[in-house]
């Protein structure tokens, strides 16, 4: 299930890609500061080229690039906002 960025408290939403940054895993060595990571995803989330996955049975939610999620996901996710 996709859950729109704008539906999350901003400190939620914040916490939420400041550890998807700063994931084992995640730097590649990159010595990018902590704020200019948290931005670019936030830009990413903001464009629709990434999109935060929640999984129920998990109860976790991860970042994902937006042409990696399943069609489905995308489309029920507009129907949701149309409504």
């Amino acid at each position: 299930m996709l859950i729109p960025a704008h539906l999350l408290q901003a400190d939620t939403l914040t916490a939420l890609i400041e550890d998807f940054v700063t994931r084992d895993g995640t730097d590649n060595g990159d010595e990018t500061p902590l704020e200019t990571r948290v931005l670019r995803v936030r830009r990413a989330l903001e464009r629709g080229e990434a999109v935060i996955v929640f999984d129920p049975e998990s109860q976790q939610c991860q970042l994902a690039l937006r042409r990696d999620v399943p069609r489905e996901w995308l489309e029920a996710l507009q129907e949701s906002l149309s409504d």
